[in-house]
Order: structure tokens, then sequence, then C-alpha cells
């Protein structure tokens, strides 16, 4: 599984027929709703080609952040 996360505003042009995401109700955001997550397996669609893809351990430090943590 690969992991990207895009601006808030960007959210228009997600393919959700080419992500893990039903819809743009089922994305986690970070902390100020400025950036979402999205998740996928296989090929990087191709309104997600030239962001930054990341791997489990990898987007696990960033949603163990302070900007994506929630606090409860």
């Amino acid at each position: 599984m690969k992991y990207v996360t895009i601006l808030a505003e960007q959210i228009a042009s997600v393919d959700f027929s080419q992500v893990l995401e039903t819809s743009e109700d089922t994305l986690r955001y970070n902390n100020d709703r400025s950036l979402a997550l999205l998740k996928f397996e296989g090929e990087t669609p191709s309104f997600l080609e030239g962001k930054t893809t990341y791997d489990y351990e990898e987007i696990m430090q960033i949603l163990d952040s302070p900007d994506w943590t929630q606090e409860d």
C-alpha cells in the first residue's frame, strides 16, 4: 500500500475509484484540515503523479506528529 497527502483544496480532483477511500467523507485530515491522506495500491493514479509517495513506516511517522495527532 502507498500513501500520499494532498492539500484539502485538491480533493475535488480525486478519482475515488482509484484510491482506497470511498469519498471525501472517509478521508483522514490533519488537525487544521489543510491536508488529507489518500491510500492506494499498484500504479500511482494520474492525479497523484508528482506527489510524494510514502510507505507505511514513513506515513506512520507523519501521522504520529503533532500536526496529525488528534487529542481527545
